[in-house]
């Protein structure tokens, strides 16, 4: 039996760990021992998603590709939190700075890149150290201490308005604070776009709350210890007590260079990716220069690992590496884009064809040289890219009208006869190296749900972009024969329980918080993405007994006021029916003379909205108001809209805004799945809209009110149906809160009651909660009746805690976003 050799792979990251599964795919386990160093104390993750770890939206357990067990069940020795920092080419030796030492008779150099760190003045401490509040953001450590690090802070400045600057201040914008994109050029993501896609690009990012600082280079940090702002050569200073440097990336070729491979701006490969200097060394990666290029993008990565997989594992392979074609589709801070080739044209024989859209954000350029693709920009709308991508690629010769290329074929374009048309190796998921051989043989093999499919191939799971091309693809290879995926039926997808068995699990195992629920029917497995429903369910079943934990909210919720798209808050005090008096007109005009409140505005559902107040002044606005928070920022009973009525309108045959106070003081607070806006008017004119409300009453000839629900008047339109009709006041109370009960327990999460009453029906609705055909009634009027006592007033409790499960101070909802 021939001997193993050793393989040792220096560098964990996405080539690193991609080679060393291309190698055990070709059975390179029976000819090599794979040794693998890693300088972080993880497995391999997928770096794509590190902003979605900083942004909230993923959880850093869930971006692992191959955790640490991985490498142990496929017999790897994986020297995890351990970098190298000698090569002995002489002796084929490998030493770290822990003092491991490993032999080899292949070496792979795969360290990557570092993040470019400007050379700013007052940029350290003392003893080489950054001042407090500077990072850089390349690795899951640097998203840890940056997310705790916000919790601190108010104004965050992100060096760079590349990819990674802007995925960065999306993060940061997420958490509720105040952002500022500094980029050195005139123009965002000057690589990848034009300026005129740069330029729409820009809009975009204003209207989500960034603040754009270009043309505006940074020489030098304030602050003695903790920073406090950042110098430009201009001489203006920005102020921020957070600073993320993303101003690029590097090479990372120290240890190569030491090792006296040839380097210039990588490690020197050539189409082997051997190094020049040592056939037995290879590189790959964001470290490696082959044809005097560097790639700093994913797909050339997959083609490296696997060339050089293949050559590793077959003495007779002959393929070459001849570079790759750039191209890319991803999300930049949820908007999409896609990328290939150049974004300039080379002269005037090029042919160019631009499509802009600047009120949807959207455009396209695609740049025609002898005849075939030489470059494309898709930005805000990507359902072209599959098949631009293929043209591309393959050099093929394009058809004569052009405009065809940029826009769909059909009203479903991406449906299962486009992605049917693409060769096999044609490269699907860009953000894990999925092809679409790949997808349709894992769908052969019985994985015939989108979840499943994702699961089993990885398509989909970085940053979501291809997901309606797998989801094509699924349908094309299944043969119409899809599978269920059962996490449909979920309440909350981090928890494999319906509704029903959910709310029955926490009431029979007395779960009150939030990772009680994760530790008892999740394995312990916290979901992000889940939190938010979750907490909302909790309070609905137990009342002031549910343990609040404030990472488990909204950032809404946490601070009890509406986040705006500047970092800002809106304020909108309890004006019960809408109905208030000169006394509180004056408090409200006084709190917000007082604290400069940049906008007073009449919101449509009768209320005044105080917009602009910073977080930090939120306790004091609530103090100074006197007044009950208007629950405008979370899902749960808003407000209930009025009209004169009878009191005082010469068309009222009831008093709508009697009831409305009635209504509003009763359901105040009262959580749902969603939203719930409520009115009341006085006669069949309707002047508030009621029957276009989650719930409505009308008044009617003979002092009688009609109960609507289900109406809708958003971003569709759907009048009510009669859910009876009542003789009093307290009757319309009564329906009401035994409807409001019966949703809160019965609707999906995020389900307006408009769907809810259409999937249901307004027939069943009536029996159930008017003929009592099953018993409920009493129940439902008991458990809404528990929630109404159950009610405290946030503003209130935050300067005064009620529970020991609640706020400890008044500032501890804002220090705790």
């Amino acid at each position: 039996m021939t001997k193993k050799q050793r393989l040792v792979i220096i560098g964990n990251g996405m080539a690193g760990a991609r080679l060393a599964e291309e190698v055990l795919a070709r059975q390179g386990s029976d000819l090599f021992d794979i040794v693998v160093f890693g300088a972080e104390s993880y497995g391999n993750y997928n770096r794509i998603l590190l902003s979605g770890v900083l942004a909230g939206t993923h959880d850093p357990k869930d971006i692992f590709i191959n955790p640490l067990h991985w490498y142990k069940e496929h017999s790897i020795t994986f020297h995890a939190g351990s970098a190298v920092n000698r090569i002995d080419r002489a002796a084929q030796m490998v030493y770290s700075e822990d003092g491991k030492a490993e032999a080899y008779d292949k070496l792979v150099i795969a360290t990557g890149s570092d993040p470019f760190v400007p050379p700013l003045k007052n940029l350290y401490q003392e003893g080489g150290r950054f001042k407090t509040g500077v990072f850089v953001f390349r690795t899951l450590d640097d998203c840890a201490e940056m997310i705790k690090a916000s919790e601190q802070v108010k104004k965050v400045a992100v060096i760079g308005g590349g990819l990674l600057g802007l995925e960065a201040a999306r993060g940061m914008l997420n958490r509720g604070l105040e952002v500022h994109v500094i980029h050195m050029l005139p123009h965002l993501m000057n690589i990848q776009l034009d300026p005129a896609a740069s330029v729409m690009l820009k809009k975009t990012m204003l209207e989500m709350g960034l603040n754009l600082h270009l043309d505006k280079m940074t020489v030098g940090v304030e602050g003695d210890q903790q920073i406090t702002g950042l110098v430009c050569s201009d001489g203006s200073v920005i102020e921020c007590d957070m600073c993320i440097m993303s101003a690029g990336i590097r090479p990372n070729t120290k240890l190569a260079r030491e090792a006296g491979l040839l380097v210039e701006r990588g490690i020197v490969v050539n189409d082997s990716l051997a190094t020049s200097t040592d056939p037995n060394v290879y590189a790959l990666g964001e470290c490696a220069q082959h044809r005097n290029r560097v790639y700093g993008i994913v797909a050339p990565l997959w083609e490296q690992a696997r060339l050089l997989a293949e050559r590793l594992t077959n003495d007779a392979c002959e393929k070459i590496y001849e570079g790759s074609l750039e191209s890319t589709k991803l999300k930049v801070m949820g908007v999409e884009l896609a990328v290939m080739g150049v974004k300039d044209p080379l002269d005037e024989n090029d042919e160019v064809v631009v499509y802009s859209e600047p009120s949807r954000g959207i455009y396209k350029k695609l740049i025609v040289r002898e005849g075939r693709i030489a470059g494309a920009i898709l930005l805000g709308e990507t359902q072209t890219a599959p098949r631009l991508l293929q043209l591309f690629d393959r050099g093929t010769t394009l058809q004569e009208n052009r405009s065809e290329l940029l826009f769909e074929l059909s009203a479903g374009g991406g449906n299962a006869a486009d992605v049917a048309e693409l060769p096999d190796e044609t490269q699907i998921c860009n953000c894990n190296g999925v092809s679409k051989g790949q997808i349709v043989s894992a769908v052969k093999a019985g994985n015939r749900s989108l979840k499943m499919l994702c699961n089993v191939t990885r398509a989909g799971t970085g940053c979501g972009s291809c997901k309606p091309q797998v989801q094509a693809l699924l349908e094309f290879a299944s043969d119409g024969v899809l599978a269920e995926d059962p996490s449909i039926h979920y309440y909350v997808p981090g928890v494999p329980l319906a509704k029903p068995q959910l709310i029955q699990a926490i009431k029979e195992q007395r779960l009150r918080s939030v990772s009680a629920v994760f530790n008892a029917l999740a394995g312990g497995k916290e979901d992000p993405g889940s939190k938010i429903g979750l907490a909302s369910l909790l309070k609905t079943i137990w009342g002031k007994d549910y343990e609040d934990e404030r990472d488990a909210r909204f950032i809404n919720d946490r601070v009890h006021a509406n986040i705006q798209k500047d970092g800002t808050f809106s304020v909108i005090p309890r004006i019960y029916g809408g109905v208030t008096s000169a006394a509180e007109l004056r408090r409200i005009a006084d709190v917000a003379e007082k604290y400069q409140v940049p906008m007073v505005k009449i919101t449509g559902g009768q209320r005044i909205d105080l917009v602009g107040i910073p977080k930090d002044q939120l306790p004091n606005v609530w103090k100074d108001l006197g007044i009950p928070s208007g629950h405008a920022y979370t899902k749960a009973f808003r407000t209930c809209k009025t009209c004169l009525g009878s009191e005082f309108c010469r068309y009222g045959v009831g008093d709508s805004t009697g009831l409305g106070v009635k209504i509003e003081k009763r359901f105040q607070g009262i959580e749902s799945p969603h939203k719930m806006k409520l009115a009341t008017t006085g006669c069949p004119r309707n002047c508030s809209e009621a029957t276009t409300k989650d719930l409505g009453a009308v008044g009617i000839e003979g002092g009688k009110w009609e109960v609507y629900i289900g109406g809708a008047a958003g971003s569709r339109v759907r009048k009510g149906d009669i859910l009876c009709v009542v003789d009093t006041h307290d009757e319309v109370l009564l329906y009401m809160g035994r409807f409001m009960q019966y949703y809160r327990e019965n609707a999906k999460y995020l389900e307006r009651t408009y769907d809810f009453v259409e999937r249901l029906g307004i027939e069943l609705l009536r029996k159930l909660l008017v003929e009592d055909a099953e018993g409920m009634c009493a129940r439902l009027d008991q458990e809404i009746q528990a929630s109404v006592d159950a009610y405290i007033d946030p503003w209130q409790e935050a300067k005064a805690p009620a529970t020991p499960t609640q706020f400890t101070s008044a500032l501890e909802p804002v220090a705790r976003l």
